[in-house]
């Protein structure tokens, strides 16, 4: 009987399009802000326990003082000191066993699990100049679009023609996801209007009205440098996406800059435009959290909820409207549940339309109140809201919903290719009879 053959090492490409060498880095980075925040919830336990029993706090009220307080100093400065000496040792090794140039194309799974992670802690890695934080960029047939004039931007869109078509993903999802189940809106609607197709990528972990202002600076880059005569813009963004849309708009609109001007079409997708009841619950577990000395230390947890999914309790995306307490503080009861938004209109120019769907096979209390389409209420994603001022006014026959549909079901359902094209196809030219 024969030997079992040896299986082969995976080849290294192959590997290096799931995993990089300096994932390693950015992982034990993660790791030791865990353990940072594992110890300051623990010791916050710890001093609430004391507080009980009269034994004064440390230097900060949240804090152990004493003999006890040396301890978690010391854990700290012992969690520090390891976290620098790995990060520093692998700093030095990386550049020697990798060349990120050499990398292959990054497999569809690693690029889902970068979009969700940075969904859910974007804000975080960036502000800790993580690598696993995601920069954002305008994208043509799976390429990043250079950012600089050249030979290279200018082959890239040698195909371009007058009409520029923009597709915005929504949170922990980027802009290859666009494809779902086989079906992609960006292809259907580029065919039928003769547009270009061009997908934006971007870190849904940070605030709306953030990724907006840099949306609306790349558009307006992107329509600086079309290498054709630019005649309309259409922007299609499904769920967060169509928020970051909307505040692009109006960035755009007080910066005067010249795609705005140009934009014809914005449609949204299942856009929590008035926000989504799943992080309102979280708001809501942390108000309860936040009931008694004994568990307000763990509020901390919830609030790793990024900037851009606290967006999403009421659907801010406007800078003035603050959607988290301060750091260290616990949240006010009810304030999860009082709009702070100031209102801000469908943009002005622009024909704006809606789609929203719902998981109830007819319209009723139970699919508007209760169900939607999983994640996104239905009144919220028509734009309709109890106070007037919030109301979003869409021209009759420009709001669709369609049943029997989730939220990611919009991406491929046909009701609603067939519905874009209607709103967004140009009606063929009819014949006339002398």
């Amino acid at each position: 009987m024969s030997p079992t053959p040896t299986p082969s090492p995976p080849d290294r490409d192959a590997l290096l399009r799931h995993v990089r060498p300096a994932d390693l880095r950015a992982v034990l980075s993660l790791a030791a802000q865990a353990t940072n925040g594992v110890i300051d919830i623990t010791e916050s336990v710890h001093q609430s326990v004391r507080d009980r029993l009269g034994l004064a706090a440390g230097a900060q009220a949240d804090r152990t003082g004493g003999l006890t307080g040396q301890v978690y100093r010391g854990i700290r400065g012992v969690t520090q000191l390891v976290g620098h000496g790995v990060d520093g040792a692998l700093a030095a090794l990386l550049p020697l066993v990798d060349d990120p140039a050499r990398h292959p194309e990054a497999s569809a799974g690693r690029e889902a699990v970068l979009a969700a992670l940075n969904g859910v802690l974007g804000d975080r890695l960036l502000a800790t100049h993580n690598p696993l934080a995601q920069a954002m960029v305008l994208r043509y047939r799976g390429r990043n679009l250079s950012l600089e004039r050249g030979p290279d931007l200018q082959q890239q869109l040698a195909q371009a023609t007058p009409h520029l078509l923009v597709l915005v993903h929504g949170l922990c999802m980027n802009d290859t996801q666009w494809r779902h189940n086989g079906h992609d809106h960006g292809d259907v609607l580029a065919l039928a209007l003769g547009a270009t197709p061009v997908y934006l990528r971007y870190n849904s972990g940070l605030h709306i009205a953030a990724n907006g202002r840099e949306f609306a600076r790349q558009l307006e880059w992107l329509a600086s440098q079309w290498p054709v005569p630019l005649e309309s813009i259409t922007v299609v963004g499904h769920s967060m996406g169509g928020l970051v849309a909307r505040a692009a708009c109006e960035v755009g609109q007080r910066a005067g800059h010249g795609w705005r001007a140009r934009l014809k079409h914005l449609v949204f997708l299942g856009t929590p435009h008035h926000g989504a009841p799943l992080e309102r619950a979280g708001h809501g577990v942390d108000v309860l959290l936040a009931g008694t000395p004994f568990t307000a230390p763990f509020v901390r947890l919830g609030q790793l909820r990024s900037a851009g999914i606290t967006d999403l309790r009421h659907g801010v995306v406007r800078d003035a409207a603050p959607t988290t307490s301060p750091a260290g503080e616990p949240p006010a009861a009810g304030a999860g549940f009082v709009d702070p938004r100031e209102p801000l209109p469908l943009p002005e120019g622009v024909a704006c339309f809606t789609v929203a769907a719902t998981l109830a096979p007819q319209r009723g209390l139970l699919a508007e109140r209760l169900i939607g389409d999983g994640l996104v209420p239905l009144r919220s994603a028509l734009g309709e809201h109890d106070d007037p001022r919030h109301r979003l006014v869409f021209a009759r026959g420009s709001q669709r919903t369609v049943y029997r549909t989730g939220h990611l079901g919009l991406l491929s359902s046909p009701v609603v290719a067939q519905q874009l094209l209607q709103w967004l196809a140009p009606a063929p030219a009819t014949a006339t009879v002398d």
